[in-house]
């Protein structure tokens, strides 16, 4: 009897996974429409998810059109800003929904390119990643100086930054790079900015801060690890793979040139407060976020370890609300109320969000929407789907 019961367990537990695993079985091919279905088809209310649209639409980034004014505008308060890469005027709000692969949703112009500001960084992320799958960084935990020697990462504090605190924010990285120093990013609004610049580094590891002059330093540590643009790693490995249109473009700041094996190669930034990071459509983003619905396989091929992307939503220790560059809506101070812990999201100035909803097999992006609107929104998608 006890036999009995072991089979049909077991039965049950490899059925259970593999109609979990194909619940999400479907996706676009290189240039060919994506495949729409009623919403109502997929256990959705078309009028409530309506109401979710039109939410959207109406609650539109209150900031300029023109993002070389809405950025100096948005980080006047840190010293020495500037625009230091190319920018981008925008367009109107945008939005895709998809549910088990198909579009059940769409608004705005999803094939314009605009900048994508902060998402950038979990394109980042990706890119540290299949470096992790390649075994071109061995272990997240491994000091950066051991393969980065070129005085980066050098001195009593750099020397103790891991890959793993550069990538959850959290290395109080200090120095200068491309004309950025670190301690001009996003200052605290109190205290003079003496006291700032030379304040008491925290040890790496304890304490989380957003920081993009950090984010550029890993963007060019990654850089070279890869020895070629990570524009180009990112589009051998992922986006010609998943099918990404060619009008996508990931920049750096004017000046940001690096010279490895005798060529000179632009080192990215992972995000555009000042300029560059990527521009992207909205439904290449889609594209990215289906990739990460399926747990990194895309037609039956994996293109990122399961592993990997389970660190890389593994909340940190400074910030439960952060993994590897990717938000996470967990009981934290960025928490979504009355949806899923398990939701996670690339998030960007100006209102530019992919989230990931892996029990609705959902992806959700929109663009242009007020950012303190998007915990709305998200409650209205989820009310259409209950």
């Amino acid at each position: 009897m006890k036999n009995l019961q072991l089979i049909i367990s077991l039965f049950l537990f490899i059925f259970t996974g593999l109609t979990n695993a194909q619940k999400t079985n479907y996706f676009p091919e290189l240039n060919k429409d994506w495949k729409e279905k009623k919403p109502s088809s997929l256990a959705t209310n078309e009028n409530k998810l309506s109401e979710a649209i039109a939410f959207a639409e109406s609650n539109e980034y209150s900031g300029s059109r023109d993002l070389r004014i809405a950025t100096l505008k948005g980080f006047e308060k840190e010293p020495f800003h500037a625009v230091l890469g190319p920018t981008k005027k925008r367009g109107g709000p945008a939005g895709m929904i998809i549910k088990n692969g198909y579009i059940i949703s769409k608004w705005g112009e999803t094939k314009r390119v605009d900048m994508t500001f902060s998402v950038t960084k979990s394109f980042l992320s990706t890119v540290a990643g299949i470096a992790y799958d390649k075994n071109l960084i061995a272990n997240e935990n491994n000091k950066v100086a051991n393969s980065i020697w070129d005085g980066t990462f050098e001195g009593d504090h750099n020397s103790k930054i891991t890959w793993k605190h550069l990538l959850q924010q959290n290395s109080d990285w200090s120095g200068e790079i491309w004309g950025g120093k670190d301690w001009a990013d996003r200052p605290p609004s109190q205290g003079g900015l003496d006291d700032w610049k030379y304040r008491k580094l925290n040890e790496p590891g304890t304490v989380m801060e957003y920081n993009d002059v950090r984010v550029n330093v890993l963007a060019y540590a990654l850089t070279h690890v890869w020895r070629k643009p990570i524009p180009l790693v990112l589009k051998e490995n992922i986006m010609d793979k998943i099918g990404a249109s060619s009008t996508w473009r990931w920049f750096g700041y004017d000046n940001a040139w690096t010279e490895i094996d005798g060529i000179n190669m632009k080192s990215v930034t992972g995000g555009g407060h000042s300029g560059a990071g990527l521009f992207i459509s909205t439904e290449d983003m889609a594209r990215f976020g289906l990739l990460f619905l399926n747990d990194g396989v895309w037609k039956g091929k994996r293109l990122l370890s399961s592993e990997w992307i389970s660190k890389a939503i593994t909340p940190s220790k400074p910030n439960v609300n952060y993994g590897y560059l990717w938000w996470l809506n967990k009981k934290g101070p960025r928490h979504w109320e009355g949806l899923s812990e398990n939701i996670f999201y690339a998030a960007g100035f100006g209102g530019n969000f992919i989230v990931i909803d892996k029990e609705n097999d959902l992806v959700v992006v929109t663009r242009w929407l007020e950012p303190s609107k998007i915990e709305e929104f998200m409650q209205k998608i989820n009310a259409a789907l209950n």
